[in-house]
């Protein structure tokens, strides 16, 4: 294919990841009036979360491998397709069991969605600086999608929850114009190989560099999953912020994060790329102490500190995920899904425990002991290779 038509690819693929995480950034924001109207505790609710992100998350690298052994572009229309019909049903839960039904059914449309849209861009983008910066574009767009979530979810929660169902018009619409415009790739390609599960999984879990880059992700996740889950309770219970000021802060946050996938590619050639994820993982810890002692009486700055937080940590977003598929090029959807699902998915495993000691030991200082792992663990940047 020309240039032109691939970056009209990528243009497409791009816009459906930003309506694709429009609605995953429906569930964190919410979740407290949903267990409120239901009756369940912020323990409970935090459970139903891991739930949540266990289903769109630790599932893609198994998704991601159907997506390598074929060209066919199924997961990327219904993925899309089920998250936006499933997850505006979770306001109509009358009870916990419909509420994990709902999210189980949206999470794995999003799980669906993520490694064969990363594998195609991958492979209309190439493996050139464009390519790095298509690749920053596309990850910035679902994070721009995430970050309007809340803020479209609180809106509607302000009104009547009930009505959210009528947002899934957008999701089936985009997904028949992605049928449309994202070219078959069978009629550009060989057909592929046929992989192994076992020798490829295998192959992907011994290489050094690949799981150096999944614990990296998997701090990533770690702060951005445990902030955006556990403060709407602080903001709610404690602060009593209403669920519009908590929809936005959440938008800031994670558009702060988008703006830093967009950037990452000139920042890392500016700076290279381990001082760039040394920044993107130590800088978390200093964040949270400020916002620990200025939430209460001063919570501009605080606000401001929780915004750069999510700047500071999807910095690294990009990075890892291009220097993964380069490590692995034969294996584009199902890297994808390790670095952009499976790491944050062993995450959400520990996300019920997190969110019981949360209710024990405070928001923030749960969150300022999570805080450390990163910084901790960033001794491993050392062993990646020096360029991207």
């Amino acid at each position: 294919m020309d240039k032109k038509t691939n970056i009209k690819a990528i243009t497409w693929l791009s816009w459906a990841h930003f309506t694709n995480d429009i609605y995953t950034g429906f569930v964190n924001p919410i979740m407290p009036f949903i267990s409120a109207k239901i009756g369940i505790s912020m323990a409970i609710a935090t459970v139903v979360l891991s739930i949540s992100n266990i289903f769109s998350s630790l599932l893609q690298p198994i998704f991601g491998f159907f997506a390598d052994n074929m060209l066919k572009r199924a997961f990327i229309f219904w993925g899309l397709i089920m998250t936006s019909v499933f997850i505006p049903m979770i306001p109509l839960s009358k009870n916990v069991y419909l509420l994990v039904l709902f999210i189980i059914l949206g999470s794995l449309g999003s799980s669906f969605y993520h490694p064969q849209s990363s594998g195609f861009v991958n492979k209309f983008a190439g493996t050139d600086d464009s390519g790095a910066r298509q690749m920053g574009r596309f990850i910035s767009m679902g994070s721009i999608g995430f970050a309007i979530g809340p803020l479209v979810a609180m809106y509607i929660t302000k009104h009547d929850m009930t009505k959210m169902p009528i947002t899934s018009i957008l999701g089936v619409v985009l997904a028949s114009l992605m049928f449309l415009f994202v070219p078959k790739l069978s009629n550009l390609y060989p057909k592929p190989k046929h992989m192994k599960f076992k020798e490829t999984f295998l192959d992907i879990l011994s290489n050094k560099v690949m799981n150096n880059l999944m614990v990296i992700s998997m701090m990533k996740s770690l702060i951005t999953t445990s902030f955006c889950t556990l403060l709407p309770f602080l903001w709610r219970n404690e602060m009593h912020y209403s669920p519009l000021h908590i929809g936005i802060a959440l938008s800031m946050f994670v558009l702060a994060g988008g703006i830093g996938s967009m950037v990452s590619r000139s920042i890392e050639v500016a700076w290279g790329t381990k001082r760039l994820l040394y920044f993107s993982m130590i800088a978390t810890l200093p964040m949270i102490i400020i916002f620990h002692f200025t939430y209460h009486n001063h919570p501009v700055i605080s606000l401001l500190t929780f915004i750069v937080t999510g700047f500071v940590t999807m910095l690294a977003q990009p990075v890892t995920m291009v220097m993964a598929q380069k490590t692995l090029p034969q294996y584009k959807s199902i890297v994808a899904g390790f670095i952009n699902g499976f790491a944050w998915g062993v995450v959400a495993i520990a996300l019920s425990v997190i969110g019981i000691s949360a209710q024990h030991f405070g928001i923030t200082n749960v969150l300022m002991v999570l805080s450390v792992l990163p910084a901790v663990s960033s001794y491993i940047i050392r062993y990646l290779p020096e360029e991207n």
